[in-house]
């Protein structure tokens, strides 16, 4: 982006995990910070996700990531995401931002069968 436009939260955020930059996650992670894992029932804070995020190493991989909605307080995106097992899910991903920091973030996935 040129001529002093801002980037959105979206693409500060993509460019930070595309690029597995933990100081651009953590700077963009509000420290009270909470992931909801529905699945297990657990919740997963602010350092562990940026440590997650940021690992070096095989990951999931996104494909037709999309922003369905964004504004000042929450950013709803969808992508299809293809596993190292070979599984493929439709995940859609709700981030809930203060302050131009996420807060919280939940996600809904449906496994994509061929």
């Amino acid at each position: 982006m040129g001529g002093g436009e801002t980037m959105t939260f979206s693409e500060r955020w993509k460019s930070a995990f595309e690029r597995r930059d933990s100081e651009a996650l953590a700077d963009l992670i509000d420290d009270s910070f909470v992931f909801v894992r529905h699945q297990s029932d657990t919740d997963i804070g602010k350092d562990e996700m940026v440590r997650i995020w940021s690992a070096d190493g095989p990951r999931p991989e996104r494909r037709a990531y999309r922003i369905v909605y964004e504004n000042a307080d929450i950013c709803v995106s969808h992508q299809f995401i293809d596993f190292p097992s070979g599984d493929t899910e439709a995940v859609m991903v709700v981030m809930l931002l203060k302050d131009g920091r996420l807060v919280r973030m939940e996600t809904g996935a449906t496994p994509i069968t061929s």
